[in-house]
């Protein structure tokens, strides 16, 4: 579906730098594929293993968006040789028409704009749409605001003659006829990895900020609310005094505190970002920043800005990697036994996690890490589409994977 943007003026130079620098990945790849001894190589993992490190020093992209011109002409490569098979004249893929290909490893899709990775950093552009009491009847309406449908990925298109932008966006639906067939026979590379591994993080108010299902513990909130705490404290005595100085002090504390609140988010999550690779997982599952925020809805404006900003900042971290970033609905995961599955509300006793069922003790906020990424791996269980295209998933913990059927792997034997 296609949706028009509103590029602010300043920004739309990024766009079309984009453009080129992903062409320039398609067409270097299509160079190196293309051979004319019925070698062609047509293996999206060969490609990027030899092109992906010369296309990031070459190019000022985003890792994800460097893969996609990689994978868009090794598609391309690939439909060439079929034609070849069945004696049609073809030759090397030459990529010059404008588009760019996004997923939400480099995009996000919002209610009523989206956010693009560029090579100069993230640009929102708004949506040109009809009026709210219009929209029922159009394609946006029936399709892109419906929780039913999903939006997924999007290319990138400019208009030369009405000098504008286009997302055509894909969306899709489990409840589709044709969408629940592509889930069930979603295709891989011959060479691809049928798995993937994802790291769950839980974000907690009190204990460590972010605990992994590596067992990996993270900062710490009560040391984060402290420093909160003691600028408040000299808030409130400032404001007590009520004189000029008293008010400027007020404010230079103020941007003192918010700089030293960001910089330690950034600690944070350079942190989580270093134990993801150290475990060599392909993606980082949190739980969802919604249900987070009716979690502590009583809880301080500050610890709601806090989670919301940290998982901002592992979102914008990550698209330097090959990393992805999801979420889940973590209800009941911090009640369930990570161990044998049984919940209960009796199972968690603050920090303390003892199963009323099979006696398994530890940590409650590690137990309710390995249920994020033990959830997340049972959507792709059921037939969800995953973000690397895998057809199963496993957790990541300290010692090795572990997948939904119970099946342990351990590190030695991971490779």
């Amino acid at each position: 579906m296609p949706i028009k943007l509103d590029v602010p003026e300043a920004r739309r130079g990024d766009f079309h730098q984009t453009k080129q620098q992903f062409l320039h990945c398609a067409n270097r790849t299509s160079e190196w594929a293309w051979r004319y001894d019925d070698l062609c190589i047509t293996s999206k993992s060969k490609a990027e293993n030899a092109l992906y490190d010369e296309l990031r020093e070459e190019t000022d992209l985003t890792a994800n968006l460097v893969q996609k011109g990689i994978r868009r002409a090794i598609e391309a490569v690939t439909s060439g040789v079929e034609k070849l098979k069945q004696g049609e004249q073809t030759s090397q893929p030459e990529f010059d028409s404008w588009s760019v290909v996004y997923d939400k490893r480099s995009a996000s899709f919002n209610d009523d704009h989206a956010t693009l990775s560029t090579p100069n950093g993230r640009v929102t552009a708004e949506y040109v749409l009809p009026p709210e009491d219009e929209r029922e009847d159009t394609p946006f309406g029936r399709y892109y605001e419906s929780e039913a449908w999903d939006a997924s990925s999007a290319t990138l298109q400019y208009d030369e003659q009405d000098d504008a932008f286009y997302l055509h966006v894909t969306l899709k639906t489990p409840d589709y006829e044709g969408g629940r067939t592509e889930r069930h026979e979603t295709s891989h590379d011959d060479d691809g990895a049928e798995n993937g591994v994802v790291l769950g993080v839980d974000l907690n108010v009190t204990g460590a900020f972010a605990v992994t299902s590596t067992g990996e513990f993270i900062g710490s909130a009560d040391y984060l609310t402290h420093k909160r705490d003691q600028y408040e404290q000299r808030r409130a005595r400032l404001q007590q005094t009520g004189t000029r100085s008293a008010h400027l002090t007020i404010q230079s504390i103020g941007s003192h505190f918010s700089d030293w609140s960001l910089d330690w988010l950034h600690n944070r999550a350079n942190d989580l970002l270093a134990e993801a690779q150290e475990a060599d997982v392909d993606g980082i599952i949190f739980e969802n920043l919604d249900h987070i925020r009716e979690n502590i809805a009583n809880g301080s404006k500050f610890q709601q800005w806090a989670y919301a900003k940290f998982v901002e900042l592992v979102e914008y971290k990550v698209e330097s990697t090959t990393l992805f970033l999801d979420t889940v609905n973590p209800a009941y995961t911090s009640q369930r036994c990570s161990h044998c599955g049984f919940t209960h509300e009796d199972n968690r006793d603050d920090k303390a996690f003892e199963c009323q069922s099979c006696g398994y003790e530890v940590n409650a906020d590690y137990n309710a890490a390995k249920n994020i990424a033990n959830r997340y791996c049972g959507y792709i269980h059921r037939g969800q589409k995953s973000r690397g295209g895998w057809a199963t998933s496993q957790l990541a913990l300290k010692s090795g994977t572990l997948n939904v059927n119970g099946d342990y792997t351990p590190a030695e034997l991971l490779g």
